[in-house]
Order: C-alpha cells, then structure tokens, then sequence
C-alpha cells in the first residue's frame, strides 16, 4: 500500500472473521456455485514448468488452503428490489438432518410447499443462495461449524432453484467448484498489528529532531482557521485486521485428502499444524495468519476462462519429488 494512500479507507477493524462478499460474476453459462470458504495453513515453495517461460522450470512461493467438505444444509432467495434487497417470508428451505448438523436449534422445516416457494421466487426474485456449513475436523481446534451463504451464477431463477433443490442435503467438495488452473480471487482479513502510531499505519517521514520535542508524529493536523481535523489527516489508531480481497490468485494444484502426505512436513506447518482435509495450493501469498478464515470465489475479471491449462509441477518443499 503507497504512504497516504485513499484506496483503503477506513482503517477500522473488521466486524467478523468471516470476511464479506459484495460482488459476483454478472453471468454465467452453467449453474454454479459461486464461492466456498477454507483456512489458511500456511506458505511453501514450488516449481512449475512456466509456459510464459518456454517451458523451463520456476520456482515460486505459494500458499496452502485447507477446504473441509462443505454441506448443503438450506436455500434461501432474495427479491430484486435493489433499494431493500429483503428476503422473502417463508421461502428457506432446509434439509433437516444437515441443518441440525450445522448448528440450528429452530427453523422451519419445508416439505409440502416447494411448488409454492418455487412460483414466488419466480415472481419476486433474482438471488438464490445456498446455505452452507462447514463440518468440524481441522487443526483450528474449532468447535463449531461455519456457517455463510454461497450465490449461485446461472440462467434464470427456475434453473437456480432447481439446481439448488438438487443439491440441498449434500457434501460439496472443492474439486466440484474448482479445477487446477483456474484464477480465483481470495478474500480475507488481514493480520492485525493493534494500536499503533502514524510512522508505522501511514508511513509518514519522522521529524527533524530539534525541530519538535517528537519525531514520531505529523507535523500538523490541519489549517489554522479550519477549527475541526480533516479525516485525511494520519493519525494513531488501529492497524491490520481488514477486509482485504487480492484478484486473480491462480490455483496450482487441487490436492485429496489421501494425498496430505504430499504436502504435510514430519513435524506440522508452523502455527497450524497438519492438513487432514482436501486442500488447494494457490501461487503466491493471501492475506491473514495461519487458521485465518478465506474466502474463495470465481474470479470477477476472468469469467471465461477457457484456455486455462493444468500447471505441472515437478517439485514442492514439504515432498522428496515430483508430484
């Protein structure tokens, strides 16, 4: 981030570890769902035959994702007002056995009136979400499923609702959403530093010592004449801990769970521990500390992404060779 720079303003802290989504693709060709959520473990190095390269070998750093399998456990639609953008009464739907695995003690268990919810939501709405929990099992030590809603991109509200009721009650694992290659983007919250002075959250120059009896400060808050500070103006406060959102992270390899040995060193990753759920290896860093809640999604600018090849990768740090 440039010294002083107005792109990421506020500097407040995040509401939740979950971090927020406000955009999705403006249409796709297949009905799909738009998003899943995983945990950071941690970084390694691996090489690839680079094809912007003329196929010699790279080495690039990267980073690893664990994605448990995630359960459909209810549906939910949106009207398209775009001023309220209310949820409509009585149009969840829920699987009963999932969403009590998820965590719900109440909610209305809809059997008979599918049809009905299927001819209102034609009627009043364009956004058709699933519902969506993470099951327990990670090396977070968690003790609770995560729960958030995934939008489904597609044609037409009837073919979201249909493909949704279709999936309602079932495991989703990261290879049904994803393929190795693809550009996705990552949405996290950023690791959080507390309160700290102007020199280290805006970088501002440090004053000439004889000048002032401190250096580590702004040399003013404003005019004179304004009788009020400007919220431009760097000041003290808390740092770290945004919403943070890096486009087009491409996805190297999409791993099984049968295949952690691959990747887990003997004695763990540093803060993490071992992966013992499918995982992802994405080139490059993403936001956040280790265990830290990510959000994965489709990518906003490459939408179509029909030429995108399989990496090949011939050696990363935690194996003895290829994989």
């Amino acid at each position: 981030m440039a010294k002083g720079s107005m792109q990421y303003w506020q500097k407040r802290r995040a509401y939740r570890r979950l971090p927020r989504i406000r955009a999705t693709p403006l249409s796709s060709s297949t009905n799909a769902i738009f998003n899943i959520i995983g945990y950071k473990v941690g970084m390694s190095h691996i090489s690839v035959i680079s094809e912007s390269s003329k196929g010699s070998e790279v080495t690039r750093a990267c980073t690893i994702i664990e994605v448990p399998n995630i359960e459909m456990y209810g549906i939910r639609a949106y009207s398209n007002d775009k001023t309220t953008k209310y949820k409509l009464a009585k149009t969840d739907i829920y699987d009963k056995s999932t969403a009590q695995r998820a965590g719900l003690k109440k909610f209305d268990e809809q059997k008979g009136n599918i049809e009905h919810i299927k001819e209102e939501a034609g009627k009043y709405c364009d956004i058709v979400a699933l519902l969506v929990a993470y099951p327990r099992g990670t090396a977070t030590g968690q003790h609770h499923p995560d729960r958030f809603e995934s939008k489904i991109i597609g044609n037409g509200v009837a073919e979201k609702l249909e493909f949704a009721l279709k999936m309602l009650g079932k495991e989703i694992k990261a290879e049904d959403v994803f393929k190795n290659g693809e550009y996705v983007d990552i949405t996290a919250v950023s690791k959080g530093k507390g309160w700290q002075g102007v020199i280290k959250r805006f970088g501002v120059a440090r004053l000439y010592h004889k000048a002032t009896q401190k250096t580590r400060h702004v040399g003013t808050l404003g005019a004179f004449g304004m009788k009020r500070v400007l919220f431009e103006v760097p000041q003290s406060g808390q740092t770290g801990f945004n919403y943070r959102t890096e486009h087009n992270k491409r996805i190297i390899k999409i791993g099984r769970k049968e295949d952690t040995n691959r990747i887990n060193p003997k004695s763990g990753f540093i803060n993490y521990g071992e992966v013992k759920n499918d995982y992802i290896i994405l080139d490059g860093s993403i936001p956040g500390p280790a265990k830290r809640l990510v959000r994965i999604r489709k990518s906003i600018s490459n939408i179509n992404q029909k030429d995108t090849k399989e990496p090949k990768i011939t050696y990363l740090a935690s194996t003895e060779g290829g994989m």
